[in-house]
């Protein structure tokens, strides 16, 4: 049995984490608890998810926001340079929407700000992966930046497994990490659609739910080297997360690997395409 006293041999990056200024953390985290229906773990503010984060010894931890409408995208844009100019731990991932209408812009905007990728959710914000209204989206930030998608929903099939299939086969360059195994209660479908593919998938909002067994047949059968450590933030606590990782009948340097040596070559701007994983 692994403790979470071992994480210190590791050097972990949370890949997927959400943050909300303090002003209106409280009201968001709610709503997301409320949509789910599960009672979330922590408030969503900066200063908790670092204080979270470094509990477990996190070096860096990768954060983002969605907007709901077109509106919201550069308000929330803004505040995430200015969270992660603010904090050397804090990597951020940008938003977008599909009614915008200068994405060339907003992409460059983005990169010359230094914000690493881009982060999107198709129940928040209102859209299905292969919407035609997302085209315009993921041809401009193929090859330039990863793009992290939340997958899977009990409640609709806006981000299912097979959309996104449908996606990869028209953008093969598009750098994905798809959210929770792939599909948050659609492991099957994961398993069908995606397992296998030149895309990346993180271990968040899925541990509690997959049994031990599940969760190492999925990583192998994926691929060890496209895995990344998810805690989810606030839905989930660190301490939890971790615990729930180490439970997993995985080697030492699968362990480090999936914590954080593909995140760590993410990141450096080694990787840019998925034909580069």
């Amino acid at each position: 049995m692994y403790t979470t006293n071992e994480n210190y041999n590791y050097n972990i990056i949370d890949i997927h984490t959400h943050i909300f200024p303090d002003k209106v953390a409280s009201k968001a985290v709610k709503a997301i608890g409320d949509y789910y229906g599960i009672q979330m773990c922590r408030p969503g503010t900066v200063d908790d998810l670092i204080q979270s984060g470094s509990s477990i010894g996190v070096s860096k931890l990768i954060v983002h926001s969605s907007a709901t409408t077109v509106h919201q995208i550069r308000p929330i844009n803004e505040y995430i340079y200015s969270i992660q100019a603010a904090h050397a731990e804090l990597i951020g991932f940008a938003t977008l929407h599909p009614d915008m209408s200068d994405v060339a812009g907003e992409v460059d905007n983005i990169i010359v700000h230094g914000l690493r990728g881009i982060k999107l959710h198709p129940e928040f914000q209102g859209f299905a992966i292969d919407d035609d209204s997302m085209m315009p989206i993921y041809k401009e930030i193929e090859g330039r930046l990863p793009v992290l998608i939340h997958m899977g929903d009990e409640k609709s099939d806006l981000s299912s497994p097979l959309r996104l299939a449908r996606v990869l086969d028209r953008f093969p360059d598009l750098l994905v990490i798809a959210a929770h195994f792939g599909g948050y209660q659609m492991w099957d479908l994961s398993c069908d659609y995606l397992i296998g593919k030149r895309l990346y998938m993180d271990t968040s909002s899925s541990l509690a739910f997959l049994s031990p067994s599940k969760a190492v047949d999925m990583i192998r059968r994926h691929g060890v080297d496209k895995m990344l450590f998810g805690s989810d933030y606030p839905m989930w606590d660190h301490y939890e997360e971790l615990e729930r990782f180490l439970r997993l009948e995985l080697t030492q340097d699968e362990r480090r690997a999936i914590l954080h040596d593909n995140a760590q070559r993410l990141l450096s701007g080694n990787v840019t395409k998925a034909s580069d994983i």
